[in-house]
């Protein structure tokens, strides 16, 4: 593992899980309970940071369309 990566690299995957097939790594990963993404080619991507049990840093709110009725807008909490 590089000393500044964000993510696993996918030898790490494999180290962790002891998988090669990525459907095999995310069956691992899942029964693990580590959290993980599925990239766009259908490999799981692990957060260095969840594997050190570093905390994420806190992600910014995203905006909400409020939703619209005859009585006005309704707000969101």
């Amino acid at each position: 593992m590089a000393t500044n990566a964000t993510f696993l690299s996918m030898d790490d995957i494999c180290a962790l899980t002891g998988r090669k097939m990525k459907t095999k790594q995310i069956e691992a990963l899942r029964k693990m309970g580590l959290p993980f993404w599925v990239n766009a080619i259908g490999r799981p991507v692990v957060a260095v940071a969840a594997v050190e049990g570093r905390k994420e840093a806190p992600r910014e709110k995203t905006w909400v369309m409020p939703r619209i009725n005859k009585n006005g807008p309704t707000k969101h909490t």
